[in-house]
């Protein structure tokens, strides 16, 4: 006799980038985040849910994908690069195989990196025409995924309680993108960097967001006290449903130093060829200004704490993803087993995830994924996969508790995004966004360029906004970009702002930040209205 299912485990990847498009440059150095996670993590995932489908097994993921990575994954300029970033890569590939003639190890390492890049070309431009993005919502349609939504340039939400309009318009319109992309409404959404007050749920509800995802401590300090803590969501008096993230099995993926990822037969992410290399035989494959990068070409396995790394051997790296999927899938048996005896519903074990972590910074991240899901489906009967919305739908009694106002990332409570390193920002944030209201009360019913200039001042707001920039300017990774691309939209919103209020619009500079700046082409200004229209 079958046992009874137990619990359940709901996967959870997070799938963003800034939004980075310069179709100015011929090469622009940032764009290439999204050309890495489009052939190490994108395609990766995509093949794996594609093999799992096509050999029969039964599985569910519950994903966002924000709308920055939607606009860039379908913008026709950034697509046309991406597959000239692959043809460079396929003859660096081909020139490796030459130059590690007498190296065996390598040489087998630079022709599986020609093969992986040949079969990216063929499954964008062929498979997919391009586009990636239809074949994540072929899979919704498939009901193996659940899609689900973010706000509208992955704004930090509790810090825009000073300027309500803000983070109002940033869910209302990473709702609408969402509809756009995948043609139904969300049921659930993602909150930027898991961060929530209870001050956000009025604007959900008005979108009708079914529930959210909250880091551990959104949860366990939850008022009243959860009895089940994160193995149970809650619903908030306003009726949001919040799931909390499990720190078990988050550490165990997570962490470098004692997760799996760390395991020294993996791949070493930070050894590549653009750095080891003579610079006059690698200069055409770097940055166009000189700078060394990272090619994506990386022959050596952690190894362990040392400057001595050995080759990478990619049948031993399987074998331990293997081994570390049959391990993450005993410890949620053992977990659920302990927890479901003191529980009379079953237990929800929550595991969010960037999505990049698989395959971009972990290498074997996406076989991983797929050798633990085929495990799960064959091997063991005392948990299942389910997305969020299906537990919901099968276990509808929830206690009533208000989650802890919280985030993830460094201490938990906003500090990544609100300190020495990136606090100037936000006067100019805050003040932008009251003449955003500004503008739209003072012009309900503006038409022509007008019009126009109104919803690129809302872009570049949005855009402003973008999690991102104050989190790179904290981590110290590329922080000048990241204070530009701040300056260049709080001054971009500033002047169109004046030109608008003085009736002195310049067309020819609009059309060309219109251009550059081009996400959300059916953004209405009036979001931003605090009168009715």
């Amino acid at each position: 006799m079958i046992p009874l299912t137990k619990g359940y485990v709901a996967l959870v990847l997070h799938a963003h980038l800034p939004y980075v498009r310069h179709p100015e440059q011929e090469e622009a150095l940032e764009e290439r985040w999204l050309f890495e996670a489009i052939s190490e993590t994108y395609i990766p995932l995509l093949s794996t849910f594609e093999a799992l489908l096509n050999e029969g097994v039964d599985y569910r993921i519950t994903m966002s994908i924000t709308p920055p990575l939607l606009s860039m994954l379908t913008d026709p300029v950034l697509q046309g690069k991406y597959i000239r970033y692959l043809e460079k890569l396929i003859l660096l590939a081909e020139r490796e195989i030459g130059r590690t003639s007498g190296q065996p190890d390598f040489q087998c390492l630079a022709k599986m990196y020609r093969d992986k890049y040949r079969s990216d070309l063929f499954v964008f431009k062929d498979k997919y025409s391009c586009n990636i993005t239809t074949a994540f919502k072929g899979l919704q349609e498939a009901g193996k995924l659940e899609i689900i939504a973010c706000a509208a340039t992955h704004g930090f939400l509790p810090l825009m309680s000073a300027t309500p309009e803000s983070f109002k318009a940033q869910i209302a319109v990473g709702v609408k993108s969402y509809e756009k992309y995948f043609g139904r409404r969300p049921r659930g959404m993602w909150l930027p960097e898991c961060g929530y007050t209870p001050h956000l749920e009025q604007a959900l509800k008005e979108n009708n967001i079914e529930y959210i995802i909250t880091e551990s401590h959104g949860i366990l300090y939850a008022n009243p006290k959860p009895v089940f803590g994160t193995y149970a969501p809650i619903v908030s008096p306003k009726g949001i449903v919040a799931f909390g993230r499990d720190m078990e099995s988050s550490k165990q993926v997570w962490s470098s130093s004692e997760g799996y990822p760390g395991d020294f037969d993996y791949r070493e992410f930070y050894r590549d060829i653009g750095y080891d290399l003579d610079y006059d035989y690698i200069k055409d494959f770097i940055s166009p200004d000189g700078q060394r990068i990272s090619t994506g070409i990386k022959y050596y396995r952690i190894t362990g704490k040392t400057s001595e790394k050995q080759p990478y051997n990619p049948a031993w790296a399987k074998n331990k993803a293997d081994l570390h999927a049959g391990n993450f899938m005993f410890n949620r048996e053992k977990q659920i087993e302990f927890i479901s005896d003191k529980m009379g519903s079953p237990p929800i074990v929550v595991c969010p995830y960037d999505a990049e972590l698989f395959g971009h910074w972990w290498y074997e991240g996406p076989y991983w994924l797929y050798s633990l899901i085929k495990k799960i489906h064959r091997e063991q009967n005392t948990f299942k996969l389910i997305t969020l919305s299906e537990y919901m739908h099968q276990n509808p009694v929830m206690q009533v508790s208000t989650p802890s106002a919280s985030s993830w990332g460094y201490k938990g409570y906003n500090e990544m995004w609100l300190n020495g390193s990136n606090d100037w920002i936000y006067s100019h944030l805050h003040k932008s966004a009251q003449r955003m209201s500004e503008l739209a009360d003072e012009n309900i019913y503006a038409d022509g360029i007008k019009r126009d200039a109104l919803n690129q001042a809302a872009r570049e707001l949005l855009l402003a906004q973008s999690s991102d920039w104050a989190f790179i300017m904290k981590t110290g990774t590329m922080a000048r970009y990241a204070e530009n691309r701040t300056k260049s939209h709080i001054g971009r919103f500033s002047k169109l702002y004046h030109d608008i209020k003085e009736n002195s619009i310049d067309e020819a500079w609009l059309r060309d930040i219109e251009y550059k700046d081009n996400i959300f082409p059916e953004l209405d200004y009036r979001i931003y209205a605090k009168k009715p229209y």
